[in-house]
């Protein structure tokens, strides 16, 4: 079966209009509002890789003319993705698959002993990589009590143990299950003043808002393209160098070293984003990312805002009239968020839900605990409390909204919801 795919316009325009950089590929007749999970095609990624596709090399690897042009549009992309996240002159990036393999990175970079914080509201990319002994804080009820929970169990941490422990506190700019921001720039404060560094999952915050490395004053930075509108598997670990420097490479092979010997583990291994991207890189992937980092830097990031808040407010309001409808929360209903909201409908199954969605109105959305169960769960359980509701399901649906999604889409959705009730 074939598909035809074609440019949507991240606002109206006319159906003529010369296609953006920040268009999105779609098909005729779906509406996906499935973004937090993995965003359409940006026009910017596709044209960046057709341009470079004639050209693919080796990089890294080759004296030809189409290497050294894959070689320097590899470091330029490795430049443009650090610039557009603010990161410090001596800071690396490394590309890595998405921010799942990012995180796992730091997990095998940390100096020995190292003790890891995270809130019990991760997905579980934040949750399952760290080292076992990690301190898992409860779900915190509103932006200040994660902060205040931070600094005691910081405070606890230096009292009881060894003063110059190193310490990482993980946590995530906006959650994947409700769309709420956290207090990033506060909770880095509370880090450093107890001599922790912080790294953030910017999954689903870069995607929505701008994520400043060096205004946040956070030590890493994980993102993934797939969520940002370039769909070619690259993402990135930012950060500071030297726990990357001093820990074993995350891969080990061709790239990773700066000399190999006669001997089996005579090995010196290259320092800098080398070290940790052993093989052939993600060219496509990078560059991809890149461009879509380009374009993002060029827009109007404030009325990109704006109108995602427009259509996330539409979406919620709409919600909260539906009486068969529960929307999932961790903080107040006023809490800043992005545009990602998760609900559960009252008596019915969230995967039947999600079938007859797609099946009978052309609509796409996420079912069942979003890859953060203990949160997931947590969040139904407390909608059932809130509301007094005993026949929720034990799943939920999410709907997700970018670049692409209009009043139409939204409308769409809460009349096939209303159908359910």
């Amino acid at each position: 079966m074939s598909v035809t795919l074609v440019p949507v316009s991240p606002a109206p325009s006319t159906a003529r209009a010369a296609a953006r950089p920040l268009d999105v590929l779609g098909v005729p007749g779906e509406i996906n509002l499935d973004y937090a999970a993995t965003a359409p095609c940006s026009r910017a990624a596709a044209d960046a890789v057709a341009a470079l596709l004639p050209w693919y090399a080796s990089v890294h690897r080759g004296a030809g003319a189409l290497s050294r042009r894959c070689t320097l549009a590899y470091e330029r992309a490795r430049q443009t993705v650090g610039d557009f996240f603010g990161a410090r002159a001596d800071d690396h990036v490394i590309f890595t698959r998405n921010t799942t393999d990012a995180l796992n990175l730091l997990a095998r970079a940390l100096p020995a002993g190292t003790a890891v914080v995270t809130f019990a509201a991760e997905h579980h990319a934040n949750l399952l990589p760290w080292p076992r002994g990690s301190v898992r804080l409860p779900v915190p009820a509103d932006a200040g009590d994660a902060v205040r929970a931070l600094d005691a169990a910081l405070a606890e941490l230096r009292r009881a143990g060894n003063p110059g422990l190193p310490v990482l506190v993980a946590v995530t700019g906006a959650s994947n299950v409700t769309g709420e921001r956290w207090p990033v720039a506060e909770l880095a404060r509370v880090a450093h003043r107890h001599r922790a560094r912080i790294a953030l999952d910017a999954a689903q915050l870069a995607p929505h808002a701008p994520v400043d490395l060096l205004a946040l004053d956070v030590d890493y930075l994980a993102v993934s393209g797939h969520k940002l509108y370039a769909p070619f598997g690259a993402g990135a670990l930012i950060g500071r160098a030297d726990w990357l420097d001093a820990a074993p490479p995350y891969l080990a092979g061709g790239g990773a070293t700066s000399r190999v010997g006669a001997g089996t583990h005579e090995v010196d291994w290259a320092v800098g984003p080398a070290r940790h991207e052993g093989g052939t890189p993600n060219l496509l992937g990078a560059v991809a990312l890149a461009a879509v980092c380009d374009a993002l830097a060029d827009a109007d990031r404030a009325a990109l805002h704006d109108e995602e808040q427009r259509l996330l407010g539409r979406l919620r309001d709409g919600l909260a009239a539906l009486p068969h409808v529960v929307e999932l929360r961790t903080f107040g209903p006023d809490a800043p968020r992005v545009g990602i909201l998760s609900f559960a409908v009252a008596g019915r199954d969230s995967a039947d839900v999600a079938a007859v969605l797609a099946r009978d109105h052309g609509i796409g959305v996420r079912d069942g605990l979003f890859c953060a169960h203990p949160l997931a769960r947590r969040l139904l359980a407390e909608a059932a409390a809130r509301t007094g509701r005993r026949n929720l399901p034990p799943t939920a649906l999410r709907a997700s909204i970018g670049l692409g999604s209009t009043e139409e889409h939204v409308d769409r959705l809460l009349a096939a919801l209303a159908t359910l009730g």
